[in-house]
């Protein structure tokens, strides 16, 4: 946690709202701690100009108001880590199926400037770096926040060992949207119902096409018809369908997913924090399912 800056209109207090909500929850998790992101590894990926901007609080105003908040020293420190948060999610899902990061999913950040609350781009950052480290050849990003990754299209595009699948409200931010590898803009007012049959039109498909051994998971709850910036009609329910069946996807295929908090916006931050911690538990929940069957198949 970091302090929240004097301006803008980030609710940064959902982030420790999720913690509370997962350890109040009952199920069994282990937290980690995460190093920062290796500055070299961001300067892979972002402007080496615009990483000095950040780490030493001197990001322009212009690029500030792109963001929506001050970048602090205190802010500085806090993408390093949650940047690291989503690195060792990954590294964490190669042994358990699944990890999340409780944070991040900062998928609007661009090559020289953050935006849209998003300061680095750790998706983007994360696939990168699995592949240059030899740990995956083939990353699948599965961005399911009611925004596009306009971001995230961007800082991977050109590259065929990176797959972006969006879904998302095609009315809402950002005006101007990116090329993802596969964009799926969805009408206002979706729910339940239609948006799963989008997903399950697309998903299989891009899995025997593309072949990915990774998988990241922007799991963005704002598709939730209460939330404040979506446009969506998602419920509770549709929520855990969305993210049981992603994960049931990627993990009877044997891959592992990492997933990254997304968005999520309401006045009340407990409750777009309880919205939050029930998709992790969801993701969770699939994973230990997918486990079991696996274990008795080995079993019969």
């Amino acid at each position: 946690m970091a302090p929240a800056p004097t301006r803008g209109t980030f609710r940064f207090d959902k982030y420790m709202a999720v913690m509370v909500a997962l350890r109040e929850s009952g199920y069994p998790l282990t937290e980690h701690a995460p190093a920062p992101m290796p500055r070299r590894w961001l300067e892979a990926v972002h402007c080496p100009d615009y990483v000095e901007q950040v780490f030493t609080a001197s990001v322009p105003h212009e690029k500030e108001r792109r963001i929506g908040f001050p970048v602090t020293p205190h802010i500085a420190q806090r993408v390093a880590h949650t940047n690291g948060g989503t690195w060792l999610a990954a590294q964490l899902a190669k042994q358990h199926g699944y990890a999340a990061n409780s944070a991040a999913g900062s998928h609007h950040a661009l090559h020289d400037t953050g935006a849209g609350y998003c300061v680095f781009n750790d998706l983007a950052v994360c696939a990168h770096r699995l592949i240059a480290e030899g740990d995956a050849a083939r990353v699948l990003i599965v961005d399911l926040d009611v925004h596009q990754g306009d971001g995230t299209a961007s800082l991977t595009a050109g590259r065929d060992d990176i797959f972006t699948l969006s879904l998302h409200a095609e009315k809402n931010f950002p005006v101007r949207k990116a090329r993802s590898s596969l964009d799926v803009p969805l009408g206002d007012g979706v729910d339940d119902d239609g948006y799963l049959e989008a997903l399950e039109r697309h998903l299989p498909g891009i899995f025997d096409d593309f072949a990915p051994d990774m998988v990241l998971y922007q799991a963005g709850v704002d598709v939730h018809g209460a939330d404040k910036l979506g446009r969506l009609s998602l419920t509770d329910a549709g929520l855990e369908r969305r993210d049981a069946y992603v994960i049931e996807e990627t993990r009877k295929r044997g891959l592992p997913v990492a997933s990254a908090l997304g968005g999520g916006y309401g006045k009340d931050p407990r409750e777009v924090a309880d919205r939050h911690a029930r998709s992790m538990l969801a993701c969770a929940r699939a994973n230990a399912r997918s486990a079991s069957a696996s274990v008795s198949d080995v079993i019969r």
